[in-house]
């Protein structure tokens, strides 16, 4: 009797999360360039994309996803929300070009590694399995060029908050799409007086004493459970706050998320380790092809010389 309820759940998850994948032989809404006009890395990391949630800066996801390119990348967890999928379907055009690069990447030999995280967790029943070349991880062990061992993993695991009181995780996340809601008409604003992307929860997260406290505390736990399995560091994903930090020898890695913050971790082929701000990458390029064009000569001068 036990065991018809978790049958139906199963049921239910299959049904909302069909029709995911794309077909990868019809293109994307969006065409993406050639690989030739990529930057390359070694790796990547990015986690916290929530796909079916408004919240998912997905125009600025794509952009990126079409601007580099890698040997391995990682998808460290809540890549989905299945917990607002649940609750109201959401599903644009743009969230389906984002699986589609994904799964493209894995098609053209690109290393896809896939660590579902709380918002995802519907996948973690699908761990160890291989599906259009993306591999389903609980966690996994990256070793960087220079030969420094990481432990990858969402981060869930070390919340008190998921571990303790999951009720409360669901409330807080009901509150903090509220705030992602006020953050997009803040950025239409913006938008309208050609003001660059700002994240306001990024902004409220630093003000706020006990979430900054929790960020160093969360930090601290899980360089710590680094450190008891004998590695060099830990990358990981869940609270969206991009950061590179040493505790006690062990290097801690957050690749932030694709809601507020918008970045990504990357490994370049020496080794070093950089976060990048996407929102400043787009300035500091669009700023670079505005200077280009003023440099330019004018079509009729270019001609007549």
């Amino acid at each position: 009797m036990g065991v018809e309820p978790i049958i139906e759940r199963k049921r239910n998850e299959r049904s909302v999360f069909s029709g995911l994948v794309p077909d990868l032989s019809r293109p994307p809404a969006r065409a993406e360039p050639g690989p030739d006009h990529r930057r390359r890395f070694r790796t990547i990391w990015i986690s916290d994309v929530h796909l079916g949630t408004r919240g998912c800066n997905a125009d600025m996801l794509i952009d990126f996803l079409d601007s580099v390119d890698s040997e391995v990348m990682y998808l460290v967890g809540d890549i989905i929300d299945g917990w607002r999928l649940k609750k109201k379907f959401y599903w644009p055009a743009a969230h389906n070009d984002i699986v589609w690069r994904i799964l493209k990447r894995a098609k053209r030999g690109t290393r896809i590694v896939y660590i579902p995280g709380n918002h995802d967790e519907m996948f973690r029943q699908f761990t160890g399995l291989n599906f259009g070349g993306v591999e389903i991880r609980r966690a996994a062990f990256h070793t960087t060029a220079d030969g420094r061992r990481l432990m990858v993993l969402h981060g869930d695991e070390f919340d008190t908050v998921m571990l303790a009181h999951r009720w409360l995780a669901f409330v807080g996340d009901a509150a903090y799409h509220l705030l992602m809601g006020l953050n997009r008409w803040v950025n239409a604003i913006r938008n309208r007086f050609d003001l660059p992307y700002w994240s306001l929860s990024k902004m409220a997260k630093h003000k706020v004493k006990n979430a900054v406290e929790f960020i160093s505390r969360y930090e601290e736990v899980v360089s710590r459970a680094a450190a008891e399995r004998g590695v060099d560091g830990v990358v990981c994903g869940h609270i969206h706050t991009a950061e590179i930090r040493e505790f006690d020898g062990i290097e801690y890695y957050n690749d932030g998320d694709w809601v507020e913050g918008c970045t990504a971790l990357v490994e370049h082929f020496d080794g070093r380790m950089e976060v990048l701000h996407w929102a400043d990458e787009m300035r500091r390029r669009d700023e670079a092809q505005a200077m280009q064009a003023a440099a330019a000569p004018p079509r009729e001068m270019a001609g007549a010389a």
